[in-house]
């Protein structure tokens, strides 16, 4: 099995090239695969398929020729990945696969079409648009903060930090504590506090992350968009963009007078290589991702 390792802000993933759909992926050996010390390592796996030849994406086959099959490091299968996006238009250019246009290159996603535009060290993803829906709150041991749910193709839930309390401080070693009759197929939950201001954007913070099915990790370009969202709408404004910064790096995210809003980061492929799928075995006791 051909793999490639790529990032985007260090959210790190195992490309596999499958693009007649003839990979039999199983959440054993999605899992394998992610698992740091045992496999490849990654915070999930992206399946380069053509839309035409995957269930899920023949309905897109018309109008973006593949479709990334994405899931988390635990096996299970997500709606949609940001950075993951990113990460797979950068394999599509580089590996001669698709030509992008000025306009974008369209990718299909279980959320819908995205359209990345490449640059030559950032690439910037029209996203679906962000839609905030509901307060909550997330519990991370005996500290409870209120949220605001968004559904960015997939369910997030932004917790602002205030009263002294900063993000170095929380345990994320487990996933935070939810409603979960709001949240009955799990939520993506980011921590958020105000950064120093910068130049040419309008609000500056800085997040952490606990994704569903894969724990902590380093970015989430979809939880930077929720994040995003919530920063501009909190400070009144319908317009604008946000420096997101997370462990990994930055993330810039846009929402232009047009009402499209973008992703914008660095996608770098790192590796590639060849594994052995009979050699990824796991004991029962130590299948959970990390």
């Amino acid at each position: 099995m051909f793999f490639t390792k790529g990032h985007g802000t260090a959210n790190d993933f195992v490309i596999l090239p499958d693009p007649d759909g003839e990979l039999e992926l199983t959440p054993p050996l999605v899992a394998a695969l992610c698992d740091r010390r045992r496999g490849v390592g990654g915070d999930g796996v992206l399946r380069v398929v053509r839309a035409a030849k995957h269930p899920e994406g023949a309905g897109h086959a018309a109008d973006a020729e593949w479709f990334m099959d994405y899931w988390n490091s635990d096996g299970s299968i997500a709606e949609m990945c940001g950075n993951g996006v990113r990460v797979f238009a950068r394999y599509l250019v580089e590996n001669n696969l698709a030509t992008p246009a000025p306009s974008g290159l369209p990718v299909a996603t279980r959320a819908g079409i995205m359209f990345a535009v490449v640059g030559a060290d950032t690439i910037s993803v029209r996203m679906s648009t962000p839609r905030v829906y509901a307060a909550s709150t997330a519990t991370v041991g005996s500290l409870t903060v209120p949220g605001i749910a968004v559904d960015c193709g997939n369910p997030h839930l932004v917790c602002g930090l205030h009263d002294g309390v900063g993000l170095a401080a929380l345990d994320l070693t487990t996933a935070p504590l939810v409603d979960q009759a709001l949240f009955r197929a799990g939520v993506n939950v980011e921590f958020v506090e105000p950064a120093a201001g910068l130049d040419g954007l309008d609000r500056h913070v800085r997040m952490r992350v606990h994704e569903r099915g894969s724990g902590e990790t380093q970015s989430c370009g979809t939880g930077a968009l929720a994040v995003g969202a919530v920063a501009l709408r909190d400070a009144g404004l319908t317009t604008g963009s946000v420096a997101v910064d997370v462990l990994g790096g930055r993330l810039v995210i846009t929402c232009d007078e047009r009402g499209a809003w973008w992703l914008a980061g660095p996608a770098v492929l790192v590796a590639t290589g060849e594994v052995d799928p009979s050699a990824l075995t796991i004991p029962p006791a130590t299948t959970q991702a990390n």
